[in-house]
């Protein structure tokens, strides 16, 4: 089978010039489920928020080739204003694969984000390294309760072996996790979402966010590729515990060409496996911005969904998230 790069991979290989948020807690008026609210100002909460500061944080990634645009702080006032005018209403920050020594600090700097009213960040899905010995104890230590929904550990960075994420302690950990009413968020590579079923099947109490789609890239026509991701998406949308989020391919696809039909067939097999109650938005902002604005992203992806019901569309851009990260 032919070799799929990493999306970290596909970043680095593909650079192109970054393009320029939400309301503020005490702003939000959000609109009522059973209102007719216009198509084009469905309340958004965005699943898949990433910030940094890079006078506080160092992520060594950011100075990829490719990437330069991303080699500078994305904070919030960055994102309200990335998103103005698009109705997000909410957004959980992403983790940013902070170091390990960094990861205790990245997780108090979200539960500050999240007590402020000056910012949209009401919950974090935080850095770990489940399989490490210090993974029950840093769980331990930052897990609130009530901010901090999950965990994230990319897997598809080109350092990271097939079959990782399968390795019996790693396994144990992700059990964890569901012990403490957390989820894990699975990023992989699209060759290797058929994979992330045996780890699934391991840990029946934990919640999994598929992230980005599988990281199926757009422009392929590898057909034992796409058949290989298809396989694993919908083997994955038959464990009631998996959910997907609609996210980050933007920047699989072509750049400065791209059209939202060119990104319509990886997310409409999502839509169409998952059904309309497990899938979620994620914006993966500022990654985004390496092929399209944040504003460019949303409007695509209601084109995409727009012959599917007003319940279907706000369910994917509001309504699951609230239930899926339990929001209140």
């Amino acid at each position: 089978m032919k070799a799929t790069c990493s999306r970290r991979e596909f970043l680095s290989c593909s650079a192109a010039a970054a393009i320029g948020g939400g309301m503020l807690k005490s702003q939000v008026q959000e609109a009522s489920a059973d209102e007719e609210e216009p198509l084009s100002n469905l309340p958004i909460i965005d699943t898949h928020q990433h910030l940094w500061d890079l006078s506080k944080f160092t992520l060594p990634w950011t100075k990829g080739k490719g990437l330069e645009s991303l080699d500078r702080s994305y904070v919030t006032a960055d994102y309200r204003k990335a998103t103005s005018g698009l109705n997000v209403v909410k957004a959980v920050y992403m983790e940013v694969d902070m170091r390990p020594d960094q990861q205790v600090a990245e997780a108090e700097f979200v539960k500050e984000l999240c007590r402020r009213d000056d910012n949209p960040t009401v919950a974090g899905v935080i850095s770990g390294r489940p399989g490490s010995p210090e993974f029950k104890a840093y769980i331990d230590q930052v897990a609130d309760g009530k901010y901090i929904k999950g965990v994230r550990r990319i897997l598809h960075g080109g350092e990271t072996a097939r079959g990782h994420c399968l390795q019996p302690q790693f396994v144990k950990s992700v059990q964890l996790l569901g012990e403490k009413d957390l989820s894990f968020d699975l990023c992989v590579r699209s060759g290797e979402v058929v994979d992330t079923v045996k780890l699934v099947d391991q840990c029946p109490k934990t919640r999994f966010i598929l992230d980005h789609c599988g990281n199926m890239d757009v422009t392929s026509t590898d057909a034992e590729a796409i058949a290989v991701w298809k396989r694993g998406v919908k083997e994955l949308s038959q464990r009631d515990n998996v959910i997907c989020k609609i996210s980050g391919i933007v920047v699989t696809a072509k750049p400065k060409t791209w059209k939202p039909a060119d990104l319509a067939p990886v997310i409409n097999y999502c839509l169409d496996s998952f059904g309309p109650d497990r899938v979620v938005f994620g914006g993966d902002w500022p990654v985004c911005t390496l092929k399209s604005s944040y504003r460019q992203w949303v409007d695509a992806l209601k084109q995409i969904v727009s012959n599917r019901s007003v319940e279907e569309q706000r369910k994917l851009f509001h309504d699951n998230a609230v239930r899926h990260y339990r929001l209140g």
